[in-house]
């Protein structure tokens, strides 16, 4: 059961985490928990994973999060095959995890290899994987572009990142990838407002 004292959100990823690290199913998390963690805090009604997840772990996941998760085995099994997403529903909250297979996708596997391990509680500890603040301003730019650039949400996330964290960027690391990922223009125009205080 997810801790009481925590936000929910906060709550649920723990625990649905804990279920990926006994299972030793690499991951983060990403979307707004991590934006809200590198800028500016705000509510969500669902949790973003990456994981590094196959056909060999769709037995013993969807085993692991019955019965506190709603979850569908075929389409956690044709997720794992075509490395797309799936999403499980936490019951107690009614709060969606989606989980994002990585796959080969060569994005996917730098943002798992360069996370970050936060601790976000101190009784119990308790620590999350939390996708890098360069790593959520470039995928949030590409999200933003998916969505015909009109996700005022997912813009004032990257706006916030970059101004917060200013200069601990790694800029050339968001360069290389920025144009990697063809969002160039964006990050440009993303970093103008963060200067101006946007």
């Amino acid at each position: 059961m997810a801790p009481d004292s925590l936000p929910d959100p906060v709550a649920v990823a723990i625990s649905f985490t804990e279920i990926l690290e006994r299972l030793e199913i690499r991951h983060l998390v990403g979307g707004s928990l991590a934006s809200s963690v590198h800028g500016e805090p705000r509510s969500t009604n669902d949790i973003d994973i990456l994981a590094d997840f196959g056909e060999e772990h769709v037995g013993p996941f969807v085993q692991a999060v019955q019965p506190e998760y709603y979850v569908s085995a075929p389409a956690v099994r044709a997720a794992g095959r075509a490395a797309l997403h799936f999403n499980v529903i936490y019951m107690a909250a009614a709060l969606k995890v989606d989980v994002f297979v990585a796959g080969k996708d060569p994005f996917d596997q730098e943002r798992l290899r360069l996370r970050e391990r936060l601790q976000v509680t101190n009784d119990p500890p308790s620590w999350l994987w939390i996708d890098t603040a360069e790593n959520s301003v470039l995928r949030k730019l590409e999200w933003y572009r998916r969505g015909g650039e009109v996700s005022e949400r997912q813009w004032r996330d990257v706006v916030a990142i970059l101004r917060i964290q200013g200069p601990s960027i790694h800029q050339s690391h968001v360069d290389l990838w920025g144009k990697r990922l063809e969002v160039t223009d964006l990050l440009e125009r993303a970093r103008v407002e963060a200067r101006e205080g946007g």
